[in-house]
């Protein structure tokens, strides 16, 4: 159970909202000897918080058999709901979609690895009942290789950090427990899942970072490495951008746009000096190719900003197709209620 929290307001609701019930959200990609075991200590921890609850379990394009495993769990407890989509979309698209799919006003996302504890879910939802947004696990002591988990994701984390100014321990720590009515607000896409504390607190989330426990994979094999850092950081990229200037892109591409035409018009200046006082021949002059890069630079660049601006009202001015596709789902009251 986690013993301590680190806040990043000073102060929480001044009312406490209660939670009524908790939709957790399971990304579920090849999990077949999880499966079982995570359900019932899901099943456990949530009976004792005393709240209507239901699982939703992702099946992200298994090939193991976790298909069949999610189904017939379906059949044994009333709680559970399967979402299955028709191949692998990714774990974003996964938490995206058990979101979509949950009932009730809170929603906990978790690992189905079995890594992250379900017993902490409890003291999660007292948080947010506390009047927090946004209860967002730090594990602390986590139980992962050191070089192909542990370093990239602390270089990350500093880096995520310092670049948007947010501070947070660990972005990658899957159990979160967030109020539906604001989770709903923000769009998921890419590896985006990782950065959703910042952009709720973007939007004015009230979000708090709390230690959990974090246990040795005991079954199946992880599905990330090394590699993923750098989507991680091209993600970032996007990330800032949208805090910072999704609204407004020509700020970002007009500035340099100009200080590029700026650029451009200073070494044509010194060119044309050069010719007059010192007779340097402008052909082939290094300032005379700079001018015209720098000319053309700039021009591409505010052309970029106002296309940026025409995106920007398309984008808040209309609803984005979704990033995955379910071919159904599954529940005990009604068997198969959507085909895909």
């Amino acid at each position: 159970m986690p013993k301590s929290a680190i806040g990043y307001v000073e102060t929480a609701r001044a009312d406490t909202d209660r939670i009524s019930g908790v939709s957790v959200v399971v990304p579920i990609y090849n999990e077949i000897d999880n499966i079982v075991p995570l359900h019932t200590e899901l099943t456990a921890a949530l009976s004792d918080i005393g709240k209507p609850y239901e699982i939703i379990l992702v099946d992200d394009g298994s090939t193991d058999g976790s298909s069949a495993a999610l189904a017939d769990l379906t059949d044994r407890d009333s709680h559970v709901r399967v979402v299955e989509f028709r191949r692998n979309f990714g774990q974003t698209a996964a938490m995206k979609a058990g979101v979509d799919h949950a009932r009730m006003d809170a929603v906990v996302t978790i690992d189905g690895d079995l890594q992250n504890d379900p017993s902490d879910i409890a003291a999660m939802i007292v948080k947010l009942e506390e009047g927090y947004d946004l209860v967002h696990g730090w594990r602390r002591d986590r139980q992962d290789a050191m070089i192909t988990r542990k370093l990239p994701s602390r270089i990350a984390n500093r880096l995520i950090s310092w670049s948007t100014g947010f501070p947070i321990h660990d972005l990658g720590c899957t159990l979160k427990a967030i109020r539906r009515d604001v989770m709903v607000e923000i769009e998921l896409y890419g590896e985006m899942h990782r950065f959703i504390p910042i952009l709720l607190h973007q939007r004015g989330a009230r979000c708090i970072e709390m230690v959990t426990n974090h246990r040795p994979r005991v079954a199946g094999v992880s599905k990330y490495g090394i590699g993923r850092t750098i989507t991680v950081l091209l993600d970032l990229l996007t990330v800032n951008f949208l805090l910072f200037n999704s609204a407004h892109p020509m700020r970002t591409f007009g500035l340099l746009g100009m200080l590029s035409m700026a650029l451009s018009v200073v070494s044509l200046i010194l060119l044309v000096l050069m010719k007059v006082i010192g007779g340097v021949d402008m052909t082939g002059n290094p300032f005379l190719i700079l001018s015209v890069m720098a000319g053309l630079a700039g021009i591409q660049l505010l052309s970029l900003g106002l296309v940026g601006e025409v995106l920007a009202r398309v984008y808040f001015g209309q609803d984005l197709r979704e990033t995955y596709a379910v071919r159904r789902v599954i529940e005990r009251a009604s068997g198969v209620s959507h085909g895909g």
